[in-house]
């Protein structure tokens, strides 16, 4: 095996093509910088030189050694300087969980506000509902995720990304939506519902359920995803609620009315994270997303 002072007193012969420069550029005398080279030669079984008494020429393979050999100093020299900036956070690998329904705006945001200051980080990204969210941040397999509550609050932390308002998506030429206004419970009776699913979409359902008297033999569809619902809606399957940045899907055939009734209720969206994640990158993260967030409020 070589040594990285045998590749850098290579790297030093084949661009002098001169040893006497050679050894003078790497502060060290002649005779020592010739053996080097002897080794290496030998470690990897090749000539990487002709040389005499006149000249210092690479051989084809000496020539391909050294594209090699070059990258590797390259890698070696900037490996503290990598170590430093990943345990500072700079660097390093970010992983993301996020609904569906958090990829209509708020998740690009989010990943343009922290290109434009830590733009070494790489992101990986991972549609997953919340429960799925919730153990995959517990496992380690991400590290962050774009949720809706409840969580664990000595498990998590958590910060509230966007809160905007529950509507209720009809079909085109609906009644509803020839009547226009805001709707009621009242007019919802009777109505086939797109319902969410109370265990991988079980924060909408507690939501909605405890605004609204749901009567089972009314939902004809449970779906986790909010694209799903839309798009049923769309095909006249029934009605569905859905927060308002479903609005921005841009489906066609679908009306957007507004609930009446529902005071302060607004559906939320969390940044969440393990308060014992060992990821500088994560805190680096959370800095810049909890500082825009406060620029922007």
């Amino acid at each position: 095996m070589f040594s990285f002072d045998q590749l850098r007193g290579f790297v030093a012969v084949a661009e002098e093509l001169h040893f006497g420069r050679a050894a003078e550029r790497l502060a060290i005398t002649q005779p020592p910088l010739s053996r080097q080279i002897q080794k290496l030669e030998r470690s990897i079984g090749v000539q990487l030189f002709e040389r005499d008494r006149r000249r210092v020429e690479l051989t084809a393979a000496g020539a391909a050694f050294l594209v090699e050999a070059r990258r590797l100093l390259a890698l070696a020299d900037g490996a503290p300087d990598l170590a430093r900036r990943i345990s500072a956070g700079s660097s390093g690998t970010l992983k993301i969980g996020f609904t569906a329904a958090s990829s209509y705006g708020t998740l690009g945001r989010l990943l343009n506000g922290l290109e434009e200051v830590l733009p070494e980080i790489d992101i990986e990204l991972f549609e997953m509902v919340t429960r799925e969210q919730v153990a995959a941040l517990l496992r380690g397999e991400v590290d962050v995720g774009l949720a809706r509550p409840p969580f664990d609050d000595t498990a998590f932390g958590s910060r509230v990304l966007l809160r905007e308002r529950l509507l209720v998506a009809v079909p085109d030429g609906h009644p509803l939506a020839l009547r226009g206004g805001p709707v009621t419970g009242d007019d919802l009776v009777g109505l086939p519902l797109i319902m969410h699913s109370p265990t991988r979409a079980r924060y909408f359902y507690d939501l909605i359920v405890g605004l609204l008297p749901i009567a089972h033999q009314n939902v004809v569809h449970t779906a986790s995803q909010i694209l799903t619902m839309v798009w049923l809606v769309a095909a006249g399957r029934g009605i569905a609620f859905v927060p308002e940045s479903a609005v921005g899907l841009g489906v066609a055939g679908v009306a957007y009315l507004e609930l009446a009734g529902l005071g302060d209720t607004r559906v939320e969206l969390h940044l969440l994270w393990t308060r014992e994640s060992q990821n500088p990158a994560l805190w680096r993260a959370l800095d810049v997303w909890l500082a825009q967030q406060a620029d922007a409020s």
